[in-house]
C-alpha cells in the first residue's frame, strides 16, 4: 500500500514536471512564431517599399465585343452598305478585344502614360496611316501625360490619342455607345484618332478648354508639310446639361498643303431624369477645291443626330438614334451627292456589372441608290438586324 502511495506521488511529480516543460516549450514556440511573423511582415514591407510608386500605380483594363448582323436585303456579296465598322453581313464577328495599360494622372505634378492595344475585325479599321501592326490589330492609343502645376493644373498629352470630335466613341473599357452600329456622323463626318500634342485646362468644373497640334486625320506619319489644329470648348452651366464645341482644321490630302479641311462639331447632352438621357450631335465640314461632284468647288458635308436612352430600375435599357447626313461634294460617302437617313433601336440587357447583350434593328434610306438586294439590283433602303455582346473589366 505504501509502495503504491509513493508510486502515485512519483507519477504526480513526473506529470507536473512534464507539463511545466511543455508549457515552456509552447511559450517558446509562440515567441518564435511571433518573431517569424514579424520578420515576414518586415520583409514584405521592405519589398513593397523597394518597388517604385510608378509601378505600383499601373492599372490594367480589358474590353471585348462579339457580334452578328444580318442584312435583310440579302445582297450577293454579303455587304452592308455605308457601314464602316460592321460592313459584313451574315457572319459572326470577333469585333474587338482591347487591353489597356496605364498610369493615370489626376493632380498637378503627376506624370503617366496610356497604351491601348486592340485586335479583332474592327481593330484594323482604326489604324492610322504610317502605323501598322497587322491587318486586324492596332495600337489605338499610346501617349504620355503630365499635369503641370499651373492654376488648377495644365494637362499635356503627347502621342497618339482618340479624337475629341463626335458624340459617339471608339468603344473600349472606359466607354461604349448606346447603339451597336456606329452613326453616319461617326463614320464619315469626323476623324477617329490623332498623333501629336494637346493641352487641356479646366479653370473650374463648369468650363473646359483644349487645344492641339497634330499630323491630321488618322495619320501617325504626316502626309504633307503642314499640321492640323484642333480645339474644344466644354460648358456645363448646370449638372444635367453639357455643351461641347469642337473644331479641327488643316490640309489632309497627300502632298497638298493648300486644300484646307474644316470641321465644326457640336454636341449637347441633357439628363432629364435617372430614367431618360438625351443627346444631340451636329457636324459641318468643308474642304477647299476637292468636290467630286463639281470640279474646282469646295466639298461640303453636314449632318445631325439625335439620341435618347431610356433606363429602368432593372437591367434593361433602350437606346434610340435618328440621324441625317448630306454629302454635297461626294467625297465622304463616295456615291456622289447624296443624303442618307437612318433610325436605330437598340435594347440592352446588363448582367452584373461587366456583361451587356444588345440586340439591334436599323433602317437606312437614301435619295440615291447605294444599297443592293439579292438580285444585284440597286435600292434606296436597307434594313439590318443584329446582336452584340460586350464584356468590360
Amino acid at each position: 500500500m505504501e509502495r503504491h502511495r509513493f508510486a502515485a506521488f512519483g507519477l504526480l511529480l513526473a506529470l507536473t514536471a512534464g507539463a511545466q516543460v511543455a508549457s515552456a516549450q509552447m511559450v517558446a514556440a509562440v515567441s518564435d512564431t511571433s518573431k517569424t511573423t514579424a520578420t515576414t511582415s518586415d520583409s514584405a514591407a521592405k519589398a513593397a517599399e523597394a518597388v517604385p510608386n510608378f509601378f505600383r500605380d499601373i492599372q490594367a483594363n480589358a474590353f471585348a465585343s462579339f457580334g452578328y448582323i444580318n442584312n435583310l436585303n440579302q445582297p450577293q456579296d454579303q455587304s452592308i452598305g455605308l457601314r464602316y465598322f460592321d460592313n459584313r453581313a451574315n457572319t459572326f464577328s470577333a469585333d474587338l478585344a482591347e487591353l489597356v495599360v496605364q498610369k493615370a494622372v489626376a493632380k498637378p505634378g503627376e506624370a503617366g502614360f496610356r497604351i491601348d492595344l486592340t485586335a479583332g475585325t474592327f481593330a484594323g479599321l482604326t489604324q492610322s496611316a504610317g502605323l501598322r501592326i497587322g491587318d486586324n490589330a492596332d495600337l489605338q492609343q499610346a501617349f504620355v501625360s503630365y499635369i503641370a502645376p499651373l492654376g488648377t493644373g495644365l494637362r499635356i498629352d503627347a502621342g497618339k490619342f482618340v479624337t475629341h470630335m463626335g458624340y459617339e466613341l471608339i468603344e473600349g473599357y472606359d466607354g461604349y455607345n448606346d447603339n451597336y452600329s456606329r452613326s453616319l456622323l461617326f463614320n464619315y463626318a469626323i476623324p477617329l484618332t490623332h498623333t501629336g500634342i494637346k493641352a487641356s485646362y479646366s479653370p473650374n468644373t463648369h468650363i473646359g478648354l483644349m487645344a492641339m497640334v497634330v499630323n491630321g486625320w488618322d495619320l501617325a506619319l504626316d502626309n504633307n508639310a503642314s499640321k492640323s489644329i484642333g480645339a474644344q470648348l466644354m460648358l456645363k452651366p448646370a449638372d444635367p446639361v453639357a455643351l461641347y464645341v469642337n473644331y479641327i482644321g488643316g490640309p489632309e490630302n497627300s502632298d497638298d498643303n493648300s486644300s484646307i479641311r474644316h470641321v465644326v462639331d457640336l454636341i449637347g447632352t441633357f439628363t432629364v431624369s435617372p430614367m431618360l438621357a438625351l443627346g444631340v450631335n451636329a457636324d459641318f465640314g468643308s474642304e477647299g477645291g476637292t468636290s467630286a461632284v463639281t470640279a474646282g468647288k469646295d466639298a461640303k458635308w453636314s449632318g445631325f443626330a439625335g439620341y435618347a436612352k431610356i433606363s429602368t430600375s432593372g437591367p434593361f435599357s433602350l437606346g434610340l438614334r435618328a440621324e441625317t447626313f448630306k454629302d454635297e461634294g461626294g467625297t465622304r460617302l463616295g456615291i456622289g451627292e447624296a443624303r442618307v437617313n437612318e433610325f436605330t433601336i437598340t435594347p440592352a440587357f446588363k448582367f452584373g456589372s461587366n456583361f451587356v447583350v444588345r440586340p439591334e434593328l436599323r433602317y437606312d434610306t437614301s435619295d440615291s441608290e447605294p444599297f443592293f438586294d439579292d438580285k444585284g439590283l440597286a435600292k434606296k433602303n436597307q434594313a439590318t438586324v443584329g446582336i452584340n455582346a460586350i464584356w468590360v473589366y
